[in-house]
């Protein structure tokens, strides 16, 4: 396939519009390589270890989603630099596909959702509501990570979850106008656990959204490429 019609199919799953303003000039094609697609690679983190595994393949389209070039960039060295040698010798492509992605139908807040069994499920402006009949162990155990509970809990009814860093203020408010009693993210900063009108529930960013990641991979026929971070909970 040529790249343009790969990025027009890409376009399409997740509309560029959806991703937040600031965000914008961080998504799409960031890297340009080869016209011709024959072989795409997928991950949440373009780190030094997917590239390589990606060359390898070897892929000429590797789809993340997030940008290894979040803040720009006045000097190549370091990792980026790395980076941006194995992609650009290869002639290999990197597509971003980030806010539009969590916002998009199916996207990576609708696959944790369905990770973790959610129905009756509501769109939030960024993630989800459903009812939940899982306890925060089962919860731990369905992503493979340990949990942080912020706040005393019993019993969850109705879950909310954002992939990523999504304990923002405003996104809780709505999620208990949506009648949540509990909420899933990750990166809980201590004023907003102290503010919070219900129980926050503490997971590690990548557990939250390279199931979505995973999930586009199967359902086109890419290889998904994992690398988390190594974490160590020590009681």
């Amino acid at each position: 396939m040529h790249r343009d019609a790969f990025i027009r199919n890409l376009e399409e799953l997740a509309p560029p519009e959806l991703a937040d303003p600031d965000d914008a000039a961080r998504i799409g094609l960031v890297v340009e390589g080869r016209r011709e697609i024959h072989r795409v690679a997928c991950a949440l983190d373009a780190t030094p270890r997917v590239v390589q595994e990606a060359c390898r393949i070897p892929a000429d389209m590797l789809v993340t989603h997030h940008t290894p070039l979040y803040y720009p960039v006045t000097r190549v060295e370091g990792v980026t630099a790395a980076l941006l040698r194995d992609l650009l010798s290869f002639g290999m492509n990197l597509y971003v596909m980030h806010t539009n992605y969590d916002r998009a139908e199916g996207g990576i807040n609708d696959a944790l959702a369905a990770v973790l069994g959610l129905t009756g499920t509501v769109k939030m402006s960024m993630g989800v509501v459903g009812d939940c009949t899982l306890s925060p162990k089962k919860i731990a155990g369905l992503l493979g990570c340990g949990l942080r509970v912020h706040g005393r809990i019993s019993r969850i009814r109705r879950l909310a979850v954002v992939g990523g860093s999504g304990f923002d203020p405003k996104l809780l408010d709505e999620a208990k106008a949506l009648s949540a009693d509990a909420f899933l993210s990750a990166e809980l900063q201590h004023f907003v656990a102290r503010a919070a009108p219900f129980p926050c529930l503490e997971a590690t960013h990548y557990a939250l959204e390279a199931p979505g990641m995973r999930r586009l991979a199967e359902d086109r026929g890419w290889t998904f490429l994992d690398d988390p971070p190594e974490v160590t909970l020590i009681p």
